[in-house]
């Protein structure tokens, strides 16, 4: 806030307590109005210090909850998060068994899987970036790019060249390597191939439940029991097959060892 806007902040506080209506002491409200007027300044202002200038912790305070609203953009793009919620959405179609599970327990098994397949990256970029920042060694900018260093790494790792070659291509960016390529075309090339490889997993996941559907939807129609919908008739096989080949372990385990090839 600059001093002219400090000063009239201190204004509107005096006029106000001075114009309140039966106020007997009016210099003693106007000493108020100034005091308060002069905290609030005092709190939106920048303090300078010999390093630089930092900021008061209501600034800081409003940075973070901003930076909050933004936290579940950066799960959902950032990390494994869309791969195993859309393997998991595609899982659930290929049963047949509408809601069930229901949202927020795949919502939340993606969430925790996630966490367990991002604890290394996480790590890293804490002791790299934040730890240091907390303990007043680094700067915000410095911690940033040293906390940002591992996740571009796993980033990079998971993306195909194919991808990364058309949004580099669409920046028109002067790119050498890929350990160049800006974090702003990074992270849609990231998703573009977590898409592409999450729909090739269930894609695997699909087929032998179709199978499943297809001879059941054949042998009714040799019946003659074309009133009767095959769903219902294959959704109990379907689940049967997929409990008896432990399919929640084995696709959970292929899920997460997916991110370490």
């Amino acid at each position: 806030m600059t001093a002219r806007a400090a000063a009239m902040l201190s204004i509107l506080a005096l006029s106000a307590l001075t114009s309140l209506p039966g106020t007997a002491h009016g210099a003693d409200a106007a000493t108020a109005g100034a005091a308060i007027a002069q905290s609030a300044a005092g709190l939106l202002t920048p303090t300078g210090q010999a390093d630089g200038t930092s900021y008061s912790l209501t600034i800081q305070v409003l940075a973070l909850m901003t930076a909050l609203t933004l936290l579940p953009a950066l799960v959902l793009m950032m990390s494994s998060f869309t791969r195993i919620i859309i393997v998991l959405s595609i899982l659930r179609q290929a049963l047949g068994t509408a809601q069930t599970p229901p949202n927020q327990v795949l919502i939340g098994l993606a969430l925790f899987l996630t966490f367990f397949v991002m604890a290394p990256v996480i790590s890293t970029s804490y002791e790299a970036g934040l730890g240091p920042y907390l303990d007043g060694e680094i700067g915000v900018e410095e911690a940033f790019d040293k906390g940002m260093a591992p996740l571009r790494a796993f980033m990079l790792d998971q993306t195909r060249e194919t991808e990364l070659e058309l949004f580099v291509s669409l920046s028109a960016d002067d790119v050498a390597s890929p350990e160049e390529v800006p974090t702003s075309v990074l992270v849609p090339a990231f998703i573009t191939s977590e898409l592409k490889t999450a729909f090739q997993i269930g894609f695997l996941v699909f087929i032998p439940f179709v199978i499943i559907d297809l001879v059941v939807a054949s042998i009714l129609m040799s019946m003659g029991m074309m009133m009767l919908s095959p769903m219902l008739v294959s959704l109990p096989f379907k689940i049967m097959l997929f409990v008896l080949i432990d399919g929640w372990s084995l696709l959970i385990g292929t899920l997460a060892g997916s991110f370490y090839l």
